[in-house]
Formats: structure tokens, C-alpha cells, sequence
């Protein structure tokens, strides 16, 4: 599942709308919206994302 997947995923599971989450993060709603489309984004964004979210994020090594 990819990052923006998950992003969606949660939020859905919060019942937050794009808006809903672009506010908590501190983020725009288009910049909600292209993360879920997988457009690449910055580790500080991910990092609002995540943090409003109550996600980690975890890097794993390639097996």
C-alpha cells in the first residue's frame, strides 16, 4: 500500500475530510488531495500529515 494510501486510510478511519485533515496538519487541501494521489512530497509534509494523524513513520530496509 502506498504512502497515500495509507494517508487516506486513516483519515477516512477518523472520519476527516481532506479539509478536515489540511486544517489539523497545518497543510492545504490540494496538498492533501496530491499527496493521496501519490504525487511525491517533502518529509515535512509527510511528517504534518502523519503527526495529525497519530501515525509514525517507519523506514524499513529493502529485503
Amino acid at each position: 500500500m502506498s504512502i497515500g494510501e495509507q494517508i487516506r486510510q486513516a483519515r477516512t478511519k477518523r472520519g476527516l475530510s481532506q479539509a478536515g485533515l489540511a486544517k489539523e496538519a497545518g497543510v492545504s487541501r490540494p496538498t492533501v488531495a496530491r499527496v493521496e494521489l501519490g504525487v511525491p512530497i517533502s518529509i515535512a509534509t509527510l511528517t504534518k500529515l502523519t503527526a495529525a494523524l497519530g501515525l509514525r513513520v517507519e523506514l524499513r530496509s529493502a529485503k
